[in-house]
This record gives C-alpha cells, sequence and structure tokens, in this order.
C-alpha cells in the first residue's frame, strides 16, 4: 500500500508534467518565440505582391527571408516563419491599410538545410555550429515530448501491475525530458545571436523574445520538480519498504 505522502507527490507531479507538455506543445507549434519591431517601417517603393510570393512561395534562402523580417516587423518560431503585411496591396495608398501575419512553415528538409558563414552565398564556408544549433532546437522539443509521453506509459503500466519501483525511471525520464527543453531555449537563443552576427538587422530594428519561448523556458522548471518529486517518492518509498522488510524478518 503506498502512503499518503507518497501517493500526494505522484499527483502532483503528473500535474506539473501535464502543464509542462501543454506548454511546450504550444510553444514548438506557435511562431513567436523571436520578433522584430521596426517602428519606422514604411510600405513606400515595396511591391507587396512580389514580397509576398518570394516569402510564400519562393525559393527557401535565409538571408531573404530574414531581411523581410526584419524590415516588416516579422516574427520567428520553431517551425514558422512571419512577416506584416497589408491584407491587400492596393492598400498601400491608403494612409492606414489594415494589415496582416502572412506565415510559411519551415519543412522538414528545410530544417535540415546547412547554414553558411554568409547567409544566402551558398558558394560561402558552411558554418556547422549554426547549423547543428538550427537543427537541435527543433529537434530537442520533440524528444523531450517523446520522453514525457514514454514517461506516461510507464507510469500506466506501473499503476496496472500494482508496482512503485518504475516511478523512478519516470523521474530520471523527466528529468532527461527538462534538458531537452532547456536545451532547445538555449540552442535557439545562440543560433539568432550567431545570425545576427552575420546579418546584422537595420539601424532602429529592434528585437525581443517572443511569449511562445518564454513557454517553452517555463516547462523546464516544471520538469524538473516533476522529476524531483518522482524521484523523492520513489527513492523514499524504497527506504521505507526496506526498513519495514527488515523489521518483519527480525
Amino acid at each position: 500500500m503506498v502512503d499518503n505522502r507518497y501517493a500526494t507527490a505522484l499527483v502532483i507531479g503528473s500535474v506539473l508534467s501535464l502543464l509542462a507538455t501543454v506548454y511546450l506543445s504550444v510553444a514548438v507549434g506557435t511562431q513567436h518565440w523571436y520578433q522584430y519591431s521596426n517602428p519606422s517601417v514604411t510600405l513606400e517603393g515595396i511591391n507587396i505582391t512580389v514580397v509576398k510570393e518570394e516569402f510564400i512561395s519562393g525559393e527557401f534562402d535565409e538571408k531573404t527571408y530574414s531581411e523581410n523580417m526584419f524590415r516588416l516587423n516579422g516574427t520567428l518560431g520553431l517551425w514558422w516563419r512571419c512577416i506584416l503585411l497589408p491584407s491587400r496591396s492596393h492598400w498601400f495608398k491608403e494612409p492606414d491599410p489594415k494589415m496582416e501575419t502572412q506565415c510559411v512553415s519551415f519543412t522538414l528538409p528545410q530544417q535540415f538545410n546547412p547554414k553558411y558563414k554568409q547567409p544566402g552565398n551558398h558558394n560561402s564556408e558552411e558554418d556547422l555550429l549554426r547549423t547543428y544549433l538550427w537543427r537541435c532546437q527543433f529537434l530537442l522539443p520533440l524528444v523531450s515530448l517523446a520522453l514525457v509521453f514514454l514517461s506516461g506509459l510507464i507510469g500506466v503500466c506501473a499503476c496496472l501491475c500494482r508496482s512503485f519501483t518504475p516511478t523512478l525511471v519516470v523521474g530520471v525520464l523527466h528529468l532527461l525530458a527538462g534538458l531537452c527543453s532547456l536545451g532547445s531555449v538555449c540552442c535557439f537563443l545562440a543560433g539568432v545571436d550567431l545570425l545576427h552576427q552575420y546579418s546584422t538587422p537595420p539601424e532602429g530594428v529592434e528585437g525581443s523574445l517572443g511569449w511562445s519561448l518564454y513557454l517553452a523556458l517555463i516547462s523546464f522548471p516544471l520538469q524538473m520538480m516533476a522529476a524531483a518529486l518522482f524521484l523523492w517518492a520513489a527513492r523514499s518509498h524504497r527506504k521505507n519498504y526496506t526498513r519495514m522488510t527488515a523489521y518483519r524478518v527480525a
């Protein structure tokens, strides 16, 4: 029979794990990891039709979509890139045209495309650091979610078998999942910083962290707290069980 303290720890750990999974899932699926603000943005001299076609259906090019995000209040996510454009090209002549967000998702092959020392120049040297940072930033959250899903399956099996032993494995998996979540955020921030070194945003353009990144960052301590509760419950229950067994034998 499980002590009430251990049962409470398991319930709280499960709730924290569920919250972390929801936050991380939302973060992965949204595009507000990093956002650019250009207060002096002007639409004069810009052919919106050309920009829109180039951004949405044009050839995938890091320099092109980065410059468009710099100029047009863009946002960047793990799987999305977005810019802010008038909903119709002829609204340029209006003093205050209605704006809408145009987003394009990164395809899986694009996620594995190499990065270069000179963005947009495929003849320049490949930047291995940025290449692997980019790949890690979208792979690590998927690994984290997979670990949490696996720990959930193990937890369900443990309940069905009425065994407390697998709780230790569940705690270790949550610990690894938390490290993957933190690693994803670190890789993303490092990659953006390196991109700005090679492709500097225009003067007056400000970059800031978006709410999607904060959600991913919040999931890290939640997963670590869940891991701590699972590990504490497993260790304490094992010690208590060992003492009770020794007492009965004596």
